[in-house]
């Protein structure tokens, strides 16, 4: 997941332009958040909901007859969709993550022969692809699902562990717990539990947001392994 989104440099602008009054209440990993509504700063992630806007037609046509389905893995997705309809969330989650972690890893310079694509569902049904690809795919298959934009977040972060970039997807259930779809296990966990995941920013269909540790001052010098175009490590 390197050299993702570079111009996120743009993030120390929203911290700066932020004020307390922007602050969320999602709270993940126990950061302050900073809201906003403009979504110019990302444009993977804009250039990936268009792609998702055309492509639906061909979701439907695949969830009414299988044999249009572009293949097998597209197939299979929208039947375990349609097995989850009505299911309660958490089994929902679990299914979504089980379902997309069966796909290996792929690279953007393997899978695309650049370094920075955003894939579809379909396009990570037929090529796999990295980790903020697992994340949009379970996001789209659980708003398939009905659960709405809000309770959800695309989640850029770091793995202190690790120390890779790395993503993933938060979803807030109708209690406030917020459960974490991770590629690297089909454990759905709450945030709360993974303390070395730093949250770098967050994003769904209707806004984005920056994260700050509680007290940490803010700054314009970023960690260029953050901005997933600054050269750094990547996770699986």
């Amino acid at each position: 997941m390197r050299n993702k989104i570079w111009g996120l440099v743009v993030a120390s602008n929203l911290l700066a332009a932020a004020s307390a009054a922007d602050a969320a209440d999602f709270g993940l990993f126990g950061t302050r958040e900073f809201r906003s509504s403009s979504l110019a700063a990302l444009p993977q992630w804009r250039g990936v909901l268009e792609r998702v806007e055309a492509e639906r037609p061909r979701w439907r046509a695949c969830a009414l007859d299988p044999k249009r389905c572009p293949n097998r893995a597209a197939a299979a997705w929208r039947a375990l969709l349609a097995s989850l309809d009505g299911a309660p969330l958490i089994d929902q989650l679990h299914a979504v993550n089980r379902f997309a972690n069966q796909f290996r890893y792929k690279a953007d310079e393997q899978n695309w022969g650049k370094s920075d694509h955003w894939a579809t569902p379909f396009e990570f049904l037929a090529r796999s692809g990295d980790c903020e690809d697992y994340a949009i795919v379970k996001y789209l298959s659980l708003r398939e699902l009905g659960v709405p934009a809000e309770r959800m977040r695309v989640v850029v972060l770091k793995d202190t562990l690790r120390d890779l970039a790395h993503a993933v997807l938060a979803v807030r259930d109708e209690e406030g717990r917020i459960w974490i779809l991770d590629n690297v296990t089909n454990a759905v966990l709450r945030h709360d539990r993974l303390g070395h995941y730093v949250p770098y920013y967050s994003v769904n269909e209707e806004a984005r947001w920056a994260h700050l540790g509680q007290g940490t001052v803010l700054s314009a010098r970023i960690d260029p392994r953050l901005l997933l175009g600054g050269g750094g490590k990547s996770s699986p």
